[in-house]
């Protein structure tokens, strides 16, 4: 794995091979907080609109939110890496993710001249959620199950592709927000890796990438050296039992998972930190991050790869 920049005769196998696919990618709160890095993600999205992908972008935006919040005088709560969202939070959520974060978003989209339109969940009835019961969890590995009241954090039941089937027919790319509501119009907050992998299964897409601060999975979280760059959904599962994925990258992992189930090829977890990261994943063999896709797929390449390397297709050699 290098960080050599992409040659055209490199990414032209991957451009026929994606050309009118859908990529859903999700962007953390830590890489759009700075314009520079902003910049550069929305730089790479925009090309690969460019050579006819598909895209739709989800972003969270959790650091921003806890700002916020404590500017206010309130102390955000996690349980399992995930938001606590009583009513005050609720109204946090609202200015930062569907208000200052998705226009600075869209404004980073205006200068790459790129058409970009943002929403939430609300808008055109495209997320219906439901309210997250209390239920009995572990708020660390190994503590003892609690109940727990996420408050106003929904639950997807449902996603309408047809609101950004027609974004991206018109050579819009939807940059939507993780608010959804019920069918009573309550506004809930969702995760929004959970929003990700949901979008990415409604609309049948090719990739979910899931963009943060880190190289992809790591078997040790203090240790970026034990990145795995190759793995699959049962293999994850397993890492999840052994307590080697916690916090925020729990949930990500978990949307990995749900999106390969639920007919996404493939997904991936990159470093949208270090510029350039999305099209090395996406354009090279080498890759960047973590790949994980179905057990069966990763059999198939390895078998293909032990009869002769060169015969091993470039799809599924790609991370």
């Amino acid at each position: 794995m290098t960080d050599s920049p992409i040659t055209l005769k490199q990414a032209i196998p991957y451009v026929r091979l994606y050309k009118g696919k859908v990529f859903v990618v999700k962007v953390g709160g830590r890489v759009v907080a700075r314009r520079e890095t902003l910049d550069a993600l929305v730089e790479d999205v925009s090309l690969l609109q460019q050579v006819g992908v598909r895209v739709v972008l989800v972003h969270g935006g959790g650091p921003q939110a806890t700002e916020l919040a404590k500017k206010l005088g309130l102390e955000p709560e996690f349980v399992a890496g995930r938001r606590i969202t009583d009513a005050a939070m609720l109204e946090v959520a609202k200015m930062t993710y569907a208000g200052t974060l998705n226009i600075d978003i869209l404004s980073s989209f205006r200068a790459h001249h790129t058409p970009a339109v943002g929403l939430s969940g609300v808008d055109g009835g495209l997320i219906v959620a439901r309210r997250r019961p209390k239920k009995a969890m572990a708020k660390a590995p190994g503590e003892l199950p609690v109940e727990v009241d996420f408050g106003f954090v929904g639950d997807i039941e449902s996603v309408e592709p047809r609101v950004l089937e027609n974004l991206l027919d018109s050579g819009m790319t939807p940059v939507i927000s993780c608010l959804g509501c019920d069918p009573e119009g309550t506004i809930l907050n969702i995760n929004a890796d959970s929003v990700a992998e949901a979008v990415a299964r409604a609309l049948k897409a090719e990739k979910l990438l899931i963009v943060t601060d880190v190289e992809g999975l790591l078997k040790d979280a203090a240790d970026p050296n034990s990145l795995v760059s190759y793995t699959d959904a049962e293999e994850v599962e397993a890492f999840k039992r052994e307590g080697l994925l916690s916090g925020g990258m729990l949930p990500k992992a978990e949307a990995c998972v749900r999106a390969l189930r639920g007919g996404v090829r493939r997904t991936h977890v990159i470093n949208g930190l270090k510029p350039g990261a999305m099209l090395r994943e996406v354009f090279t063999n080498a890759g960047c991050g973590t790949l994980i896709v179905e057990r069966r797929e990763r059999q198939a390449y390895q078998q293909a790869e032990l009869a002769d390397p060169a015969d091993a297709p470039a799809e599924a050699a790609a991370a």
